[in-house]
């Protein structure tokens, strides 16, 4: 079973903010692929389906973005012999908006959701999708930024880069995050003005 997680921060207030494009992610995907979303169990919210067969689970922790590990461990634990895989979907600061980078593995880039799972897996040896929100302009603090919604002119953006990112995520699973990274990482998915 491949194991996709979304990050995000549960509650209506978050929803839309940059920090949940991790959940925008796998919602859109489990609606793609027909994946009802909605076991609550390991402090996450669970849908299990298949694609291509290919049996998924797509996970939405509910522990709020810093602690994700914890949500993400008891998973990792429960179904450890099913496991086959695994990805994590998160924002990323550095990369620009537009962008999206698979990686094997990696360091946090001081991403608080991505530091929670690798302190609790101990481990930074897991594939994730970085998808580009670009830094704050002026003097906008960064946890400000990244709980705000996207602006309208992004709004606009994120079909493209959703489509992207499904695109990716079906490539990754059907063959493996080295294809993933060479066939979207050097790509802008929005147009330019």
């Amino acid at each position: 079973m491949k194991l996709i997680v979304g990050l995000g921060n549960p509650g209506s207030r978050y929803v839309g903010s940059r920090h949940n494009l991790g959940f925008m992610v796998v919602d859109n995907l489990a609606n793609r692929w027909g994946i009802i979303v909605n076991m609550k169990k390991h402090r996450s919210i669970l849908g299990e389906g298949v694609f291509a067969g290919i049996k998924v689970m797509i996970v939405k922790p509910q522990t709020y973005m810093n602690k994700s590990g914890e949500a993400v461990l008891e998973i990792v634990n429960y179904y450890r012999d099913k496991i086959d895989d695994i990805i994590i979907i998160h924002d990323d600061l550095d990369l620009d908006f537009g962008r999206i980078r698979f990686r094997e593995n990696g360091g946090t880039g001081g991403h608080r959701g991505l530091g929670s799972i690798t302190n609790l897996l101990n481990s930074s040896e897991y594939p994730r999708l970085k998808i580009g929100i670009g830094h704050p302009i002026g003097q906008v603090p960064v946890e400000a930024y990244v709980l705000n919604d996207f602006l309208p002119q992004e709004k606009q953006m994120l079909p493209n880069i959703m489509e992207a990112c499904l695109d990716g995520l079906e490539c990754w699973c059907k063959e493996g995050v080295l294809k993933s990274m060479n066939d979207f990482n050097s790509k802008t998915f929005i147009e330019n003005e």
